[in-house]
């Protein structure tokens, strides 16, 4: 998943392999060394499995939050608008923690403990993560009783199969796709042949495929088994969808919701109000509070301006927050070690990896020597000071985060890990052995204050090694929607994934499968290589979890040194901060950030 403004985490944590190893990048604002065994069992942590709960773990209402209240006007800051609303368009962090109070899905995590770092898969609007006789190839569900939309339509089987089948309409295209290809039994984007638009002409999936009994009943039918389908179903982007309710493209600025929320008013890039919803029932949701009466959401706060407001502490900055903005660069480090501030900051490591894309449609991209050129010439320290130093992130080397299995910490292709500034006179030559120095280079970046700061030093570095870098901006709400055009200008831009669920088959065949290059996918590179498209079926059929990471592993080495489509930038953490009357203040390692649903006016 990409995280706001960089593809992210809808979905939960991962396995890991391997401890987090800090590395030592040019200081970019702190110092990690007494960061170090806190961020190692920060990672250790995350390599728990996630369990999957029975009707008892999913029946509701959820456990109370200590010392909550009811009540009262809570302030959010957020620097994005959202681009999206419709569930089967949501794969963005920001538009992903909303979704956690707007919409609901068959299943969902269930925060076990009050501190967000023990999860269970539990059913959501079913009354269990699902049963299936067979290994995981049939999947049944069931409907709760009393669940509802905002508009009071009682939520049944035929809103599931239409939520199903329109993610198979030419509209949909920014969403996961992983159910999709299971129903289809097919790899990439083929999977639309089966219903090709969707519900809308008359047509659905058969009940081979997708069986609704009756009002209450959800069967799914895969040829293949797919173990993992709890997990997917608690993705935001497979939230259910009202059949009466369904406006099509239009569904996504004023979706029928069904969470303890509904909006009571949108304005694109400027702000949002959420109030209560009076058709949710407490007794049929384990995971979601309803605390707040209502929630005042404000976009383009940058970092810096939230930072300041919500260290300030005054007015209705009391009672703010934002759900996705991080501290910023200049405040970090102070805000990390103010003990006066600990009862208000949280922290946490995301399962974000950062990469600069080389986009391998562009002819002059498909000399591997160019490619390795900006590889080695990409400075990191920049990205790694723009966000904060190494209390925000540290520099990667491969594809797959510390937090996943697969990790490997000495793995470092393009030496960034030592020499983070980059390798200027070694891509030097590579570009003057390609013949193509002063080579354009189009760098797309986000417009935000850090994207601005990053990519600014990083054209630098390019051009020290030959190349003639041109950046264009790119507005920070609609920055995924651009990037993933098959025909958008830019030859280079930066991105980052986090693991939809335990498993590196969720990081590297979603960015990197051929077969999935189409408009809205996240194949951000558009690559397209053979050995890679085989490995990843031959992989996706290994069922024993730790040889499965090694395979992984592999195909992360072969892409960075063979294919040479990324480089690697960082991996994340998040700092958040919030005023002296929040109550509930919790960073969840599913959500990624504060969890949203527990938070409460003191």
């Amino acid at each position: 998943m990409s995280r706001g403004g960089r593809h992210a985490y809808g979905a939960l944590s991962v396995l890991a392999a391997g401890a987090l190893v800090l590395t030592g990048c040019s200081k970019g604002g702190s110092d990690a060394g007494d960061n170090k065994k806190q961020d190692e069992q920060n990672a250790q942590r995350q390599q728990a499995s996630i369990k999957f709960g029975d009707a008892a773990d999913s029946t509701g209402p959820a456990a109370a939050v200590p010392g909550a209240k009811n009540g009262g006007s809570m302030e959010v800051l957020q620097r994005d608008s959202y681009a999206h609303l419709d569930p089967a368009q949501i794969y963005v962090n920001n538009e992903m923690t909303v979704a956690q109070l707007i919409h609901r899905g068959l299943t969902g995590y269930k925060a076990t403990s009050d501190d967000g770092k023990q999860h269970e898969v539990v059913g959501d609007l079913a009354t269990d993560s699902g049963t299936t006789t067979d290994g995981g190839k049939t999947w049944k569900y069931t409907l709760k009783d009393g669940i509802k939309f905002a508009d009071g339509t009682p939520i049944t089987a035929k809103d599931v199969r239409q939520t199903f089948e329109r993610l198979f309409a030419p509209f949909i295209n920014q969403g996961p796709n992983y159910i999709q290809q299971w129903l289809a039994n097919t790899s990439g984007t083929s999977y639309r042949k089966l219903l090709p638009d969707g519900p809308y002409k008359g047509k659905h999936l058969p009940d081979s495929v997708l069986s609704t009994p009756d009002d209450k009943t959800i069967v799914f039918h895969f040829q293949k088994p797919h173990p993992d389908l709890p997990y997917a179903l608690a993705m935001a982007g497979y939230s259910i969808v009202s059949a009466k309710g369904d406006t099509k493209e239009k569904y996504d600025k004023n979706p029928v919701t069904s969470g303890p929320y509904k909006i009571e008013s949108f304005k694109s890039g400027k702000s949002m109000v959420l109030v209560k919803n009076p058709d949710w029932d407490p007794k049929t949701d384990p995971l979601r509070h309803q605390y707040v009466d209502r929630f005042n959401i404000t976009f383009n706060q940058q970092y810096e301006a939230s930072t300041k407001a919500l260290l300030a502490d005054s007015g209705p900055d009391r009672t703010g927050i934002s759900w996705n903005n991080q501290v910023d660069a200049g405040n970090l480090s102070d805000v990390l070690r103010d003990p006066k501030l600990k009862s208000r900051v949280v922290s946490g490591y995301q399962p974000y990896v950062g990469q600069m894309n080389i986009n391998m449609s562009k002819p002059e991209m498909k000399d591997i020597r160019v490619r390795q050129a900006i590889a080695y010439a990409l400075p990191i320290t920049p990205f790694v000071r723009a966000y904060g130093g190494t209390d925000a992130m540290e520099v990667a080397g491969g594809l797959i985060s510390p937090t996943v299995s697969g990790y490997d910490p000495s793995f470092d292709p393009y030496g960034k890990k030592k020499k983070p500034a980059g390798d200027p006179a070694k891509a030097h030559a590579l570009l003057k052995a390609a013949g193509k120095l002063n080579m354009k280079l189009t760098f797309g970046y986000i417009n935000t204050p850090e994207g601005q700061q990053y990519s600014t030093a990083m054209a630098a570095g390019l051009k020290k090694a030959g190349f003639d870098v041109q950046r264009q901006e790119i507005p920070s709400e609609t920055f995924y929607d651009q990037v993933s055009k098959l025909n958008n200008t830019y030859d280079i831009f930066h991105t980052a994934w986090g693991a939809d669920w335990p498993s590196a088959s969720t990081v590297l065949p979603p960015l990197y499968d051929g077969r999935q290059i189409a408009d809205g996918a996240a194949n951000y590179s558009q690559v397209n290589d053979p050995h890679v498209n085989s490995e990843i079926d031959r992989i996706n059929t290994i069922t024993d979890p730790v040889k499965s990471a090694a395979e992984w592993e592999k195909l992360d080495k072969y892409l960075l040194t063979k294919v040479v489509n990324e480089v690697p930038t960082a991996y994340y953490k998040q700092t958040q901060i919030a005023g002296s009357d929040v109550g509930g203040l919790v960073y969840d390692d599913v959500i990624g950030g504060v969890d949203p649903r527990r938070l409460y006016i003191k």
